[in-house]
This record gives structure tokens, C-alpha cells and sequence, in this order.
């Protein structure tokens, strides 16, 4: 990449890519030398969108990363703005090389750890909240109650303790009682239930729902004596008794809670759900490979990353299988991709529906171009196995979770699946936070980490800027994770964020 001077003007990804990047707003007239290519730009090019490099015709296919991301709709000349007046959708048809770029993990020579907190299953959390959970929505006002109430007046009692979290939700009855959608939020439930990140958790009923009790609470990890306790409303004898009688319980788990202590544990208790929102023309240049080099570091050194949003590696797929450790493997992610074009065409839409207005603004186009972009959270390492949505995560490595690109519905998953930390890439600054797991904003770009200073955590915008490199992002993001599985606070957490964003999948009919 290069420019007529310094700084940096606009980066082109790869040497045969149609289109290069402006690194901030330029105007019509200024001229480019990005190589051997000289450019004089036609029209003003905002920050983050694309400008062609060379002539591009009417049905061409365009590249960026190397890759394809559409189609031209209308003849492009070298220096025009490239979006959605000129640049169309095209359908994903790529070659698959299942496994050929897979390799397996070499150790880090090096052990880390962070200081986590060992409960009785093994597992480990980052925090040490108390769960609330709600099986139903005619339960979730009387969980509010509880965890807020307790909240607002005896937290200072138990300075250990990061506080009580209410899981509420607006499901779990007027729904089949055998159907796919009851077994989705079962399984949510479930393993937010069984999260390391709660020391204990009080699940409330109604009574009378389909989405019952007791099948939540069978199976449920070992937790100490009394951290475990259920609740249905009707059998307490109402609302005001179920709030009582629950603080009542959840005083008694603030006080075990309050005696556990961090220990240092071995990174390979680390699972960390990626995850971008608000994606902007930086995001596939700056955070999400900058994220990528950090989970790379994490699964050399034993930790698990999650990668998820599966409408959202469209058109990029093929990157994934090429590392899949297995033909079976690569099989069950095509799969689920297959599904959801389905899936999406039963409703009268597809694929490319899912670059939001805000993608659109900060200079994505089209879905085969956020792909590629998103793909990049998952560094270059093997992918080594796929899970189904909030399916329990075993598997060390890169992993990926079939969930909805939908920021809240996707972590929710992970989180349900066993992430006890969210990185979060966003260039257009999605403030996202994820109680009882961390949330950690990574900003694409300088002017919106400064913009929003009191909600980002890192900023990526430095790789555009020049200043620093991939490499060097990756592992200073790598270190602000352990940090912040230590106990560091988020922005998020400091801002009082995440007790509104336990969002299940919900699927099925509503009845």
C-alpha cells in the first residue's frame, strides 16, 4: 500500500484488488499513486469507502482482499466512488479446498495464565456475579425486582461479589411444547444456568408454562451447596412473597460468593467469544485482523475462541473450510449455511439483506464483502469444530457457533456455550455489554475511539493510522484479555452496561 505522501491516503489490500480504500475523506481531483497505479479521483471518497484503481465493466466481478465482492451494475472508471450505485450483489458460488490450509496448532513455547475464579465443575469464570434467571416472560418483572433490589441497597456487604444479575427474556410459553424453539431457549437457559461467571444462580418460574423448571435445572453442573435454588410464583403464593423469599435465597449466595477468591489458572480456561457490530469499510483492515492475530496467540497458548455469525461469513466460507481440521467438520459449517439460505428464502428474503444502513454509511456494500471482513476474528488458525447454537463448548482451539449475525442474539449464544469473555470489533461504535461476561469494544478507526473514548477499550485505528502493525495490535489486545479476565473492568461494566442484552434465538410459532 501507498500514496502520494504522508500519511497514508488510501490502501489497496492486494496487488490485483479493483478498488482501494480511502483512509480518510478525500476530494474529487486530488491524485493517487497507490503502486504503479496512478489515480486521479473522480468524486469525493468518504472515509472507509472504496474508489476504483482500474476500469471495471458491467458485469465484472470486483475484488477486494484478493476476493470477490460483487458485481460492477454500471461501467466504473478508474477514480469513481465504488458502493451501491455501481456495485451489486453476486451469488457466492466458491471452490472449497476443504482442509488444504489447515494445520495443526504449534504450542506456545511460553504458559500464561490469568486469575480466575475455580468453581466445583472445573471451570472457570471471570467474574463472580449471582444469576437470576426467569423461565418465562411472566417471571422476568419479579427477577428484575430481586436483582435490582439487592442491587441498589447490600451489594457494599459483599465487596467480592460483582453483583446479581437478572435473565430475563420475552419467551417461554405460548409455544409448542416439543418444538424446536423450546428446545433452543432451554438449551440458552441452561447454559447461562451452568455459566462459571455465576456463583450461583436462582431460577424463577410461573407455574403454568410450557417452558417448565425442572427439565432447566436436570443435568446442571455441581455448584457448592445452596447456590442452586428454583422458585415458581403461583406455588410461593405470588409476586411480593417470590421477590421476598428470593432475596431471602440470594443473601445467602452473596455470602458463600463473597468468600471465594481469584486463583491463577491456566490460559486453556480462557474462551472468548468474537464477535463485530456496527462494521464500517475499516473493520477487515484494522480490528478484525488485529482480533484475528490475538485469538491466533490465545489458542497457541490453550485458550478457545468462538467465532459465530453465520450469515456473516457468506461469501467467505471457503476460508474456513480450507482450515477445517476435518472433512466433517468443513461438512457440518456448510450445512448450517445451507440452512440458512433457506432458512432466508422462506421469509421472502436472502443473504445480502444483511449490511445494515450503518454497515452501508461506513462503506460496506455488499454481504460477500462484510464476510470477508468478519472472517478475519478468526485469525488463520484450524477450525476445529462447529456447535450448533448455545451448545457447551468443549472443543480447545478455533470453534465455531452457528448463531444469527445479529450482535445480541449471537453473544448470547456464545455466552450460553461457555465464553467467559466478548471481544467486540465496531467501526460505526456499538456499545454492547454482556453481563456476566466482559465485554471488550475494539474500535476500527482513531476518529471513533476518540469520538467515543468512554465506551471503546482499544483502538485498532492505529493500523490505518500507520503507527502500528497487525502483529503488534494482536498482542496488545491478547494482554488486555487476560487483564481483563483478571478483573479489569470493561468500559461497559463501568458504564453500567449488559443487564438488557441476554437475547435468545427464538424460533418457531408464536401461539
Amino acid at each position: 500500500m501507498s500514496s502520494t505522501s504522508t500519511p497514508i491516503q488510501a490502501i489497496r489490500l492486494a496487488p490485483n484488488d479493483h478498488v482501494a480504500v480511502a483512509r480518510f475523506a478525500l476530494s474529487a481531483g486530488q491524485v493517487l499513486v497507490l503502486g504503479e497505479v496512478t489515480v486521479t479521483l473522480l468524486a469525493d471518497i468518504p472515509a472507509g469507502h472504496k474508489f476504483a484503481v482500474v476500469p471495471v465493466a458491467t458485469g465484472e466481478t470486483v475484488l477486494k482482499y484478493g476476493q470477490p465482492i460483487g458485481v460492477a451494475t454500471a461501467d466504473i472508471l478508474p477514480g469513481a466512488h465504488v458502493h451501491t450505485q455501481n456495485l451489486g450483489m453476486s451469488t457466492s458460488h466458491q471452490q472449497h479446498a476443504v482442509g488444504q490450509a489447515y494445520q495443526a496448532t504449534v504450542p506456545a513455547v511460553e504458559s500464561r495464565t490469568f486469575d480466575g475464579y475455580v468453581r466445583p465443575s472445573g471451570r472457570v469464570g471471570t467474574r463472580n456475579y449471582i444469576g437470576v434467571v426467569s423461565s418465562v416472560n411472566c417471571s422476568a418483572t419479579v427477577c428484575r425486582h430481586i436483582a435490582d433490589g439487592l442491587n441498589a441497597t447490600v451489594m457494599q456487604q459483599f465487596p467480592n461479589v460483582d453483583g446479581v444479575v437478572a435473565i430475563t427474556h420475552g419467551s417461554g410459553c405460548g409455544m409448542s411444547g416439543d418444538g424446536e424453539g423450546l428446545v433452543l431457549l432451554q438449551r440458552t437457559l441452561r447454559g447461562y444456568a451452568n455459566h462459571p461467571n455465576f456463583a450461583g444462580v436462582l431460577l424463577i418460574g410461573l407455574g403454568c408454562e410450557v417452558n417448565q423448571i425442572a427439565p432447566l435445572v436436570e443435568n446442571l453442573d455441581a455448584r457448592d451447596p445452596g447456590m442452586v435454588a428454583t422458585l415458581t410464583i403461583q406455588d410461593v403464593g405470588g409476586t411480593r412473597d417470590t421477590i421476598a423469599k428470593g432475596k431471602e435465597l440470594i443473601m445467602a449466595m452473596l455470602a458463600q460468593a463473597n468468600q471465594m477468591q481469584r486463583q491463577p489458572v491456566p490460559l486453556s480456561h480462557l474462551l472468548v467469544g468474537l464477535q463485530c457490530g456496527g462494521s464500517d469499510g475499516y473493520s477487515g483492515i484494522s480490528a478484525n485482523p488485529a482480533l484475528g492475530a490475538a485469538a491466533d496467540a490465545l489458542v497457541r497458548l490453550g485458550g478457545t475462541a468462538i467465532l459465530s455469525e453465520t450469515p456473516e461469513i457468506y461469501g467467505a466460507e471457503h476460508l474456513l473450510t480450507s482450515r477445517a481440521a476435518s472433512p466433517a467438520v468443513a461438512d457440518k459449517l456448510m450445512q448450517r449455511l445451507q440452512w440458512w439460505e433457506s432458512y432466508t428464502a422462506s421469509h421472502g428474503g436472502d443473504l445480502d439483506n444483511n449490511p445494515s444502513p450503518g454497515n452501508k454509511e461506513g462503506g460496506i456494500t455488499t454481504i460477500l464483502e462484510k464476510s470477508l471482513g468478519a472472517v478475519a476474528k478468526g485469525g488463520s488458525s484450524g477450525v476445529m469444530a462447529v456447535y450448533e447454537y448455545a451448545q457447551t463448548v468443549q472443543q480447545q482451539g478455533l470453534v465455531f457457533m452457528d448463531t444469527p449475525g445479529y450482535d445480541p442474539v449471537s453473544a448470547t449464544g456464545q455466552v450460553a456455550g461457555g465464553a467467559n469473555l466478548i471481544c467486540f470489533t465496531t467501526g460505526r461504535g456499538s456499545t454492547y455489554g454482556c453481563k456476566p461476561t466482559p465485554s471488550l469494544k475494539l474500535a476500527t478507526n482513531t476518529a471513533m475511539f476518540r469520538h467515543m473514548e468512554l465506551d471503546m477499550d482499544f483502538n485498532c485505528g492505529t493500523i490505518v493510522d500507520g503507527t502500528q502493525s497487525i502483529e503488534q495490535a494482536g498482542a496488545a489486545i491478547l494482554e488486555l484479555m487476560i487483564q481483563t479476565a483478571s478483573g479489569l473492568r470493561t468500559k461497559s461494566e463501568e458504564n453500567g452496561l449488559g443487564d438488557n442484552e441476554f437475547l435468545p434465538w427464538q424460533l418457531g410459532a408464536v401461539m
